[in-house]
């Protein structure tokens, strides 16, 4: 497989995608059209994150019917081998990427423990956690987060938001960063818990990231709601 556009009718095509193919965005050209204007960044000769079979990992993972938290960065991994379609996780050798490390250090606090500092976040995803970008590609190097914000992905993971706030009855929403901030606009308050705070990148978890709690509130809330806690 090579190229976006064909990493897209791969996923549409199999089992994975059966709880999200019938979003509008899948069937009207809008995902293909990001995917072929990915797919020209990388014929221009740009180098671009996640792998094509991968950036659509979120999704596969985590189905439409099975979602109970969205954690909403901005875009993968700009750091070369980082970036595996899953927002925030990483698989690969240390040291584990600074947004990460970040994101262990609140959650030790949070919930009073160590944090295990594992890289690979999938367990959290096969537990309805959607670990989720406003951009789901980017190209790689160290001064490219966000050159893919405008290829048209907005309006895909608009739609996936507005689908999950629509037929879900319980969802929490971390929303961490400005661009993921954004989107409140299309979650309904009055079914689902928001938690906004800054991004945990290094330039940012100082500004409200750190002592935002996400994980112990999330948890709260969704026994409240009488679901079952998240094993984070």
């Amino acid at each position: 497989m090579s190229g976006f556009c064909a990493a897209l009718d791969a996923f549409l095509a199999s089992p994975a995608a059966a709880s999200w193919r019938d979003l509008p965005v899948f069937a009207d050209g809008t995902v293909m059209q990001a995917c072929a204007a990915v797919d020209a960044e990388r014929d221009a000769g740009h180098v671009v994150a996640p792998a094509p079979e991968r950036f659509l990992a979120a999704l596969a993972l985590t189905p439409l019917n099975a979602v109970r938290v969205v954690i909403l960065g901005q875009d993968p991994y700009p750091t070369p081998g980082h970036a595996n379609g899953l927002a925030f996780s990483y698989v690969g050798p240390a040291p584990l990427p600074r947004s990460l490390v970040n994101i262990h250090r609140e959650l030790g606090e949070d919930l009073g423990a160590v944090a295990i500092g594992r890289g690979d976040l999938s367990g959290w995803a096969r537990q309805g956690v959607l670990l989720l970008n406003t951009a789901l590609s980017v190209r790689e190097g160290a001064t490219q987060a966000g050159s893919h914000l405008g290829l048209g992905w907005r309006a895909v993971t608009d739609a996936i938001l507005s689908a999950i706030s629509q037929r879900r009855p319980h969802v929490v929403f971390m929303l961490w960063g400005a661009p993921a901030q954004a989107k409140r606009a299309l979650i309904d308050e009055s079914r689902h818990l928001v938690i906004a705070s800054a991004h945990p990148s290094p330039l940012s978890a100082r500004r409200g990231f750190f002592g935002s709690k996400p994980f112990s509130r999330a948890n709260a809330w969704l026994v409240e709601k009488g679901e079952e806690p998240v094993a984070w």
